[in-house]
C-alpha cells in the first residue's frame, strides 16, 4: 500500500502533547488558526503520498550512483525535488528576511514527518539543508547570510554537515581536516570527510558544505575546531555561480538501507585547497555546529516516528487482507483476516501505541523550541530552551529505537513474506536501522541526557517535569470511566519509578559517574516510556471530553500503552539503580576486549 498522511493523528498530537490549543492562540504559533494548519498539513500529506511515496521503493532498488566523480540520484528524484521546491516546502520554517514563511517548529516537524514517512531517503535532503540554514543564521556573517541563505531557503541550493572522518567517528576532538588562512579573509581547507548525506547530487546547481576543520595554531581537542562554509561552486559578489571549488566526491557508501540517499566520501583540497569562509569565530566552531546538530537530532527523532508510522500502516493493511486460521469464536468455518487473532492484534496495538508516544514526545520538544524563540519574557524563553534541551536526547533516541522496533514488528506481522523484499516491509526495517546511529548514537544521547541535561537549572527542570507527570497521573486516577481501565494506577507507578531512578541518577553522576553511565541507556528508555505515557494520557483526557471514533481510539491506545508497555518502568528503574555493578564488575573473559 502507499502512504496516507495521518493528518487527524498529527493534529491531535499538536493540540495535546504540544499544547497547541484548539484556537491556535498561543504565542508560539503566532496566530496560525486551526483551519489554516489543517490545510497546510493536508496539502503536505497530498504531496507526500502522491509525489514522494511512489519513489520510495524505486529509490531503494535503483540507488544513487557515483560515476566519474559525479552523483546521479534515482529516477524521478530531481523532478520531485523541483516540485518540492516550487511548491515552497523548502521555505516553510525559514526566516522571512531570507524568503522563508517563518512557520513554527511544530508545523515544520509535522510536515517533516510526512516527507520521511513517504520517502525517508528523499526527506534527508531538506532535513540537512534546514539544519545548515539554522547554523548559518546563528553564526554566519551578514555577508555570508545575504549571499547564501536566500537560495538555501528557496531550495535552489542544498546544505550538508561535514563532521566525521575515517579515523574519528563520534570523537570530534581528533579530526585532522586542516584550514589555512588565505588572502582576502578566506581560508583553504584540506582533508577527507565520510558519511556525508547528500554530499553530492544532481538536484541543485550548488551545495553548501558546513565543514569542521582545525587551524595550524589551534588548541588541541574540541576547543581548537573551527567551522567553515565551503560551497561546491564559488559564488560571485553579485550572487552568480562561478568555477567549481576544490571539493570532490570520492565515492558513495553501499549501505544497509536509505539507498536513495547518496552518502558521500568528500575530499577537500586535492589541488590548491578548497575555498572556505569562517562561520562564527576561529576555534569555536562546535558552538555553531551544535545549532545544526541539535536541530538535526530532533528531526531524526521525527524520522523514527515517520518510519514507524509507515511500517504500521503497511502492517495494518496486510493484516486486514491476509487470511489465515480460524478465530477461536468464529461462527463460520472459513479463514479469517489475521488482524482478528489476539496476538496479531496485540502486535498492531503495540506498533500504533509506540508510534503515537514517540510522536507526542517529538512534538512536545518542538513546542518548547517554539516557546524558546517566541515566549513573552526572557525567563520563559530561557526555561523553554532548557526544557527543549532536556527533551531532545529523549526525542532522538527513544523515537529512533521505536522506529526500529516497530519496523521489526511490521516484518513479523507479514510472516515469511516480511522477509521477502517484494512486500516492502523489509525496506522499512533496513531504512530504520541507521536512525539510532547517525546524528549522535543513542548511547551518546543517553550520556548527554544524564551528564549534561539532568543537571540543568540545578536539577529543578526535571523535578518540575516529574511534578507535571504526577499531576496528570492524579487527574487520570480521578476519572471514573470504564474506558480508562487501570491507566491512572499504571501511570502513577511509572512516574514513581522514574522519580526514584532520577534521584538515584543525580547522585550517581556526581559521586559514581561510571555507575551512572552504565545505567544511562535504560534510564533514557525509562524517561521515554514515562513521557510517552504522560502525553498519551493527556490526550486521553482531552479525548474523553471530545468524543467521536478517533478520540476513543486515542483513549484505547493510551490505555494499552500504560497497561502493556510502560509497565516495564519499575524493572527499568531497577536496572538503572542496581544493574550497573554487573556491568562494571564483569569478569575479564566476559568483558569487552
Amino acid at each position: 500500500m502507499s502512504y496516507e498522511a495521518p493528518v487527524d493523528d498529527i493534529l491531535f498530537a499538536l493540540k495535546t502533547a504540544a499544547d497547541v490549543s484548539g484556537g491556535m492562540d498561543k504565542e508560539a504559533v503566532r496566530g496560525l488558526d486551526e483551519d489554516t494548519l489543517r490545510a497546510i498539513l493536508e496539502e503536505a500529506g497530498k504531496f507526500a503520498s502522491e509525489e514522494l511515496a511512489p519513489l520510495n521503493k524505486a529509490g531503494d532498488r535503483t540507488p544513487s550512483r557515483w560515476i566519474d566523480g559525479r552523483v546521479t540520484t534515482p529516477p524521478g528524484w530531481k523532478a520531485a525535488y523541483d516540485a518540492f521546491r516550487t511548491a515552497g516546502w523548502s521555505a516553510l520554517p525559514c526566516p522571512e528576511a531570507f524568503g522563508g514563511q517563518d512557520l513554527p517548529e511544530t508545523v515544520a516537524m509535522a510536515v517533516c514527518e510526512m516527507w520521511n514517512a513517504a520517502n525517508l531517503s528523499f526527506g534527508l535532503c531538506p532535513l540537512l539543508t534546514q539544519g545548515a540554514i539554522d547554523a548559518l543564521q546563528a553564526g554566519g556573517s551578514e555577508e555570508l547570510k545575504q549571499r547564501y541563505l536566500p537560495r538555501m531557503v528557496s531550495g535552489e541550493w542544498t546544505g550538508t554537515m561535514n563532521l566525521t572522518e575515517p579515523h574519528a567517528g563520534s570523537d570530534l576532538s581528533v579530526i585532522k581536516t586542516r584550514a589555512e588562512r588565505a588572502p582576502g579573509g578566506t581560508y583553504r581547507l584540506f582533508g577527507t570527510k565520510i558519511f556525508i548525506t547528500y554530499g553530492d547530487h544532481d538536484l541543485t546547481e550548488n551545495i553548501v558544505h558546513l565543514v569542521l576543520a582545525r587551524l595550524p595554531d589551534a588548541p588541541e581537542g574540541t576547543r581548537g575546531i573551527s567551522l567553515f562554509l565551503v560551497p561546491k561552486r564559488l559564488v560571485a559578489d553579485d550572487g552568480t555561480l562561478g568555477a567549481e571549488n576544490d571539493v570532490v566526491c570520492a565515492g558513495l557508501e553501499h549501505k544497509l538501507g536509505i539507498h536513495g540517499s547518496p552518502t558521500a566520501v568528500m575530499k577537500f583540497g586535492e589541488k590548491e585547497g578548497a575555498v572556505g569562509y569562517l562561520v562564527g569565530e576561529e576555534n569555536r566552531g562546535l558552538n555553531t555546529m551544535f545549532v545544526m546538530m541539535n536541530a538535526a537530532r530532533l528531526a531524526v527523532g521525527i524520522q523514527g516516528v515517520a518510519v514507524a508510522e509507515r511500517a504500521t500502516q503497511h502492517a495494518v493493511a496486510y493484516a486486514r487482507e491476509r487470511r489465515q486460521g480460524r478465530a477461536i469464536a468464529a461462527r463460520s468455518p472459513g479463514m479469517v483476516p489475521i488482524a482478528e487473532h489476539p496476538d496479531i492484534r496485540r502486535t498492531l496495538l503495540t506498533m500504533k501505541a509506540l508510534t503515537r508516544a514517540a510522536r507526542a514526545i517529538c512534538y512536545a520538544t518542538a513546542a518548547e523550541i517554539d516557546a524558546s524563540r517566541h515566549a513573552a519574557t526572557e525567563s520563559e524563553r530561557r526555561t523553554a530552551g532548557d526544557r527543549a534541551a532536556l527533551l531532545t536526547p529523549v526525542a532522538k533516541a527513544f523515537s529512533t529505537d521505536i522506529g526500529c522496533e516497530v519496523a521489526s514488528l511490521g516484518v513479523q506481522v507479514h510472516g515469511g513474506m516480511g522477509f521477502v523484499e517484494e512486500t516492502g516491509a523489509a525496506q522499512f526495517y533496513r531504512d530504520a536501522r541507521i536512525l539510532p546511529i547517525y546524528e549522535g548514537t543513542n548511547g551518546i544521547q543517553a550520556i548527554d541526557l544524564v551528564t549534561r541535561k539532568l543537571p540543568l537549572a540545578g536539577g529543578q527542570l526535571v523535578k518540575d517535569l516529574i511534578a507535571e507527570f504526577d499531576a496528570v497521573a492524579r487527574r487520570v486516577k480521578a476519572v471514573n470511566r470504564l474506558e480508562i481501565g487501570r491507566m491512572g494506577q499504571r501511570l502513577a507507578s511509572t512516574v514513581v519509578a522514574f522519580a526514584e531512578a532520577t534521584a538515584w541518577m543525580a547522585e550517581a553522576v556526581e559521586h559514581s559517574p561510571n555507575l551512572a553511565l552504565a545505567g544511562a541507556t535504560p534510564y533514557l528508555r525509562l524517561f521515554g516510556l514515562t513521557a510517552g505515557g504522560h502525553y498519551l494520557a493527556k490526550g486521553a483526557l482531552a479525548a474523553l471530553d471530545e468524543g467521536g471514533a478517533h478520540a476513543m481510539e486515542s483513549v484505547a491506545l493510551a490505555r494499552f500503552f500504560t497497561e502493556n508497555i510502560s509497565v516495564a518502568a519499575p524493572g527499568l528503574a531497577a536496572v538503572v539503580t542496581s544493574g550497573g555493578h554487573a556491568v562494571l564488575d564483569a569478569l575479564p573473559e566476559t568483558a569487552p576486549a
